[in-house]
């Protein structure tokens, strides 16, 4: 269960306050697909800092896996990220000159996975997401966007994180691509038990969320 209580980001913008986040309040429980939907200045990418890590809020509590990382001090939040955090971004974000399973592979070597195992789950999360066995060595500029997504959500799963938090995951995709990933990670959130959050802008993508949650101004509008 991911729960936020009271949750406040403050930013000074010469001799005003702005209010990023302004009280927010939501829940979302594991195994569940959810969306973040707001226009450009909503607080979105402010919300999905402070959810995963990259940035400590004002005041409130974010908790996850029973723990408020809000309250962590800098060192257990690196192994917080490492460990119960998985990021996809809408870049994708992957290591160009590693191949598909050597960037899913990457976050259990940081985590001190062996060898052998790191590549025997690396083989089963590509498997899960749908690549096929012969783009395993091939390196990021061989695949085509989808599959590089697919890649990404996998290297999200590696180290069985909590809660994944998706950045426009379907951004730089064609419709039919996207629904497709969208399905995946609805899917990917029953069977591995993780909590997906999706922030987008993109109204196809609350549609599918099995829980939506819109941002205005800081706040939650329902």
């Amino acid at each position: 269960m991911l729960s936020v209580k009271n949750l406040c980001k403050e930013f000074k913008s010469g001799e005003h306050k702005v209010l990023a986040v302004n009280n927010l309040n939501m829940e979302v429980p594991d195994g569940i697909f959810a969306s973040i939907i707001g226009r450009s200045g909503s607080g979105k990418s402010t919300l999905l800092s402070m959810l995963g890590a990259l940035d400590k809020p004002t005041s409130g509590e974010i908790i996850v896996d029973n723990t408020d990382i809000a309250k962590m001090g800098d060192r257990k939040l690196i192994k917080y990220r490492r460990d119960k955090i998985g990021f996809v971004f809408q870049s994708y974000n992957l290591v160009p000159n590693l191949t598909a399973i050597e960037n899913v592979m990457l976050p259990m070597e940081f985590a001190g996975m062996n060898k052998n195992a790191q590549e025997s789950r690396a083989s089963k999360l590509l498997k899960s997401v749908g690549l096929t066995e012969d783009k395993y060595l091939r390196r990021p500029k061989r695949l085509s966007g989808g599959e590089q997504q697919r890649v990404a959500i996998a290297r999200a799963l590696a180290n069985k994180p909590k809660l994944i938090l998706a950045d426009e995951p379907t951004g730089n995709l064609d419709s039919s691509t996207g629904s497709i990933i969208i399905k995946l990670l609805k899917n990917l959130a029953k069977s591995e038990g993780t909590t997906i959050i999706a922030v987008t802008h993109d109204i196809g993508i609350a549609n599918q969320a099995e829980k939506t949650f819109t941002l205005k101004d800081g706040k939650l509008t329902n």
